[in-house]
């Protein structure tokens, strides 16, 4: 069996009068391989341990690209461009249809080797200007191919007309390691039965484990749809400028579920059948109490130009807790935050969280769901600027009408 690249790597850095160390560049030539092909090798090395050292080097270097490539066998385009011009001139319109015409022609002119005869019969018409040119752009991609060096200058209008390309080699500098040898001993991996049978694990050398090394990340796993829906939703709220109100609170009192949004203490909603009720902790600690006592006399009494329900408010059904029906006890609270600024500020607020109901669970039912809710505050608003703010939101939904 013919050795790998990696074992004629080895027999070449033990060879008697080697050098200390080896360019992989160098010594992919010398090995007849691709050096990428030699860097696999160096890599596979270097998983068995100290056998060899290898110092990562970065170089840069001139080539000359596909058009550069044209221009050192064929010449310059303005250097062709002369060459085709016969003693009694060409007409622009042929000049400039010649391959590389266009930038040969402009390059010439700018360098003063040929002249523009506007004044010809049937046309402008291009004669040359100098008795002969020499191409410098090709001699200088000849001195690049060469291996030699250019000024700056050259190099830089080279690199402008992307005839030359500046390429990063990345190599490595190989020298022995501490456990050098030339030959490959690649240690065992698995422990295998026959290896415990025979007792031949004893004289075997075995691949340490890396505890702290980590595994690939599975690549699969999308996010769910109901979350896929909930974050484009949200986008499109805080494109529109809202602002998303803190929703954390699963567990609410009555008062901000039900009594802040002016829903009597009576309504059927309020029942044990619509409505999940707290039996631990039973009762919300403390309302806000300038803020309860004017919900209860709106409640009981009327005010603000209602008559309200008339009926006697009771601050114990108030205080009872449950599972949030719907998001609007957060919104509830938002608002009670905003009028007790100094100065008020308009605002647009947005939520999307669960709620709760008490329902019958079937096929298109379940205890809970999302619900989206936005408000904006502000003095001046019309119904025109709710439509608004619905028909943008919508559009930018996807959906028209």
């Amino acid at each position: 069996m013919a050795p790998s690249v990696a074992e004629r790597l080895l027999q070449r850095l033990g060879q008697p009068g080697a050098p200390a160390g080896l360019c992989s560049l160098d010594a992919a030539a010398q090995l007849g391989v691709d050096h990428q092909t030699l860097v696999g090798a160096v890599k596979s090395l270097q998983a068995l341990g100290e056998v060899i050292e290898a110092e990562a080097r970065t170089a840069t270097r001139w080539e000359l690209s596909a058009e550069g490539e044209e221009v050192l066998r064929d010449g310059s385009p303005e250097v062709r461009l002369f060459r085709s011009i016969p003693e009694e001139g060409l007409p622009q319109g042929e000049a400039v249809k010649l391959p590389g015409g266009s930038l040969g022609f402009s390059k010439a002119m700018a360098n003063k080797w040929v002249r523009l005869d506007k004044g010809a019969a049937g046309g402008p018409r291009v004669h040359r200007a100098v008795p002969s040119v020499q191409d410098t752009v090709q001699e200088h991609l000849g001195q690049v191919r060469a291996g030699g060096s250019l000024p700056e200058r050259e190099r830089s209008e080279l690199k402008r007309r992307k005839l030359l390309l500046e390429v990063t080699l990345k190599s490595y500098w190989i020298r022995k390691g501490s456990a050098f040898s030339t030959a490959v001993a690649r240690p065992e991996t698995e422990l295998t039965p026959e290896m415990i049978a025979t007792g031949s694990w004893r004289q075997l050398p075995f691949k340490p484990y890396n505890f702290s090394s980590l595994g690939l990340p599975p690549a699969c796993g999308h996010l769910h749809p109901l979350l896929k829906v909930r974050s484009e939703l949200r986008q499109i709220f805080l494109e529109m400028g809202f602002t998303e109100m803190p929703t954390e609170n699963f567990v609410e009192s009555s008062f901000w579920n039900f009594d802040a949004l002016f829903q009597p203490q009576q309504h059927p909603a309020r029942d044990q059948h619509d409505t999940f009720f707290l039996l631990d902790p039973a009762e919300a600690p403390q309302l806000p109490p300038g803020y309860y006592s004017k919900v209860k006399k709106v409640h009981s009494q009327g005010g603000y130009g209602s008559q309200g329900y008339r009926y006697e408010w009771k601050v114990e059904e108030a205080r009872k807790n449950l599972l949030r029906t719907h998001t609007t006890s957060a919104s509830a609270r938002a608002l009670f935050q905003l009028a007790r600024q100094e100065k008020f500020t308009p605002v647009k607020y947005f939520s999307i969280d669960r709620v709760f109901r008490n329902e019958s669970l079937d096929a298109t039912h379940l205890a809970e769901f999302h619900q989206v809710e936005g408000l904006v505050a502000d003095r001046g608003l019309t119904l025109g600027h709710l439509m608004g703010i619905l028909r943008q939101f919508f559009t930018k939904l996807g959906t028209r009408g």
